[in-house]
């Protein structure tokens, strides 16, 4: 089988500055207060995905999980190492990415197609599948400025799903939006799947991690600390532990994880 994903030996670090105006650096440095600091988003990362396989990439706020999803969409570039990514990459990375706020829904529709790499004919074939999965009705024509996070998440998500990629990304996808589109998105998502694509899913939903994917990869403070079975994955979380059933959102999870 064909290597779809190569990560090897990964580091990724970002400089945080403390003061922004001359002035404020100036009363820094008589105080000796830092200007600035350095921390390591990812560090040493490596791993390699298969054509093909759905990859849950978990872990705890601020291991690095967006970062990570940056660099291999091509994003960002890693500082040491090499990120290796085969065919056309697709989907939603962050809410509103590729997205211009004083322009339309139907014209940043073509927008952030052309951005993954669908020309303005493959576009305007799909133009109406992209328009009836996203459901946002009247305000297609509405500069996105004025969308909700629910609805930047129904265009974006619904864009990038109708992309004929090889590798999929999708980063908390179903963290907006209501239970309806949430399902909608899973059951795209695992045709998409079942059509040979690669699918690299962040998310903190187990039951959905469950059911959409074949591998968990989880990282630990920028660390690759786990990679292997589903199941176990999500026990080096701990993460069932937190699944109580006083819990709306955790039953929601579980049942959404049910209905796929």
């Amino acid at each position: 089988m064909a290597e779809s994903i190569v990560v090897d030996q990964v580091s990724k670090v970002f400089t945080m500055h403390y003061h922004r105006t001359l002035k404020q650096k100036a009363v820094a440095s008589l105080r000796r207060l830092p200007l600035n600091e350095t921390f390591k988003a990812l560090s040493d990362v490596s791993f390699t995905v298969e054509q093909g396989e759905s990859i849950g990439l978990m872990g705890l706020n601020g291991s690095g999980k967006s970062t990570l999803l940056k660099l291999i969409n091509g994003v960002m570039r890693p500082d040491t190492g090499s990120v290796l990514a085969r065919g056309r990459i697709a989907g939603l990375i962050a809410k509103g990415a590729g997205f211009h706020s004083q322009l339309t829904g139907r014209e940043n529709l073509y927008l952030n197609a052309a951005i993954m790499g669908l020309s303005e004919a493959e576009t305007d074939a799909k133009f109406d599948e992209i328009v009836e999965f996203a459901d946002i009705g009247r305000f297609l024509d509405v500069p996105v400025s004025h969308y909700s996070s629910g609805m930047f998440s129904r265009l974006g998500f619904s864009i990038a799903v109708h992309v004929d990629a090889d590798v999929f990304l999708a980063d908390e996808v179903l963290a907006v939006g209501d239970r309806p589109f949430k399902k909608k998105c899973l059951v795209k998502m695992q045709e998409i799947r079942q059509q040979g694509t690669t699918i690299f899913y962040v998310s903190h939903a187990a039951a959905s991690v469950r059911s959409m994917c074949d591998r968990v990869l989880v990282l630990e403070n920028g660390r690759l600390g786990f990679d292997g079975d589903v199941a176990e994955g999500i026990r080096y979380l701990h993460y069932d532990d937190d699944v109580e059933s006083d819990d709306e959102e955790s039953l929601e999870d579980e049942e959404l994880g049910a209905d796929i």
